[in-house]
């Protein structure tokens, strides 16, 4: 496997291969690969063995890893919660949001969301689960395709249509279900319409019984830059109630947040 890092803006005086290079083993622990062994680094990393030795040894010294003494496997450790820690408290938009969303969590009783856009995909910054929600294992941290997902169309509806075409052409238009939208005119579809409410809604597009609904956060300049959603598990109310209820309530927090 080639070293991804080694082709990052190779051309950049500024740029420093080692850091990317340390980044790039910090990224391959994942659910899937909780815990790894050297040589499985180096293959994922594209690195020698070699160096994924310094690589590895340097982020244990530092912290950022640990070397299980019997298995002499490696997993990340606590300390790398410390960069999203000081994220989420020198973040305005979280700091403004945060009273919002625990009113919106505690008026709705369902799990409240405030996400990005990253690349073509959403990340959530902050989540507030509801005691009745399905078991989908989307938490602060969690990415999921922009394209088929409220929080991403909500975001998408507030940009210029060139850069709303660039991300969904270069999104994997996978059906996770099989109301997952997949074709680009659907999309694009659906994302007009999100402009023209003021909010997305989606329905089971990523998770069999799950709806969502999302308004777009607009800053201080006027552009977009994040999203407020709400979801609730279908089986417990039909599509017409959850419309009539949640859009009126998620564009409301989203004016509130918003700067």
């Amino acid at each position: 496997m080639q070293d991804e890092t080694s082709s990052v803006k190779r051309e950049d005086p500024l740029m420093v291969q080692s850091v990317a290079k340390a980044f790039r083993v910090l990224t391959v622990f994942d659910k899937g690969h909780g815990s790894l062994t050297l040589s499985q680094i180096s293959q994922m990393t594209g690195m020698d063995l070699s160096t994924a030795q310094r690589f590895t040894h340097t982020l244990t010294q530092l912290g950022y890893l640990r070397k299980d003494p019997a298995t002499r496997q490696f997993e990340l450790s606590i300390k790398t919660l410390d960069l999203a820690y000081h994220y989420t408290r020198a973040s305005r938009l979280v700091d403004k949001a945060m009273p919002i969303l625990l009113h919106l969590s505690k008026e709705t009783e369902e799990a409240v969301s405030l996400t990005v856009l990253d690349g073509t995909e959403v990340v959530f910054l902050s989540r507030y689960l509801s005691r009745r929600m399905l078991n989908t294992d989307v938490i602060a941290g969690s990415r999921l395709p922009a394209f088929c997902t409220s929080p991403g169309r909500a975001i998408l509806s507030r940009m210029p249509d060139d850069s709303v075409r660039d991300i969904i052409s270069r999104s994997d238009l996978k059906a996770y279900t099989p109301s997952t939208p997949i074709e680009v005119e659907d999309i694009l579809a659906r994302i007009a319409e999100a402009r023209h409410s003021g909010y997305a809604a989606a329905f089971d597009e990523i998770y069999l019984g799950d709806a969502s609904v999302a308004a777009p956060i607009i800053g201080a300049s006027g552009d977009v830059i994040a999203a407020v959603s709400v979801a609730v598990p279908l089986a417990r109310m039909e599509r017409t109630q959850f419309l009539e209820t949640f859009p009126r309530l998620v564009t409301a927090a989203a004016r509130g947040i918003s700067f």
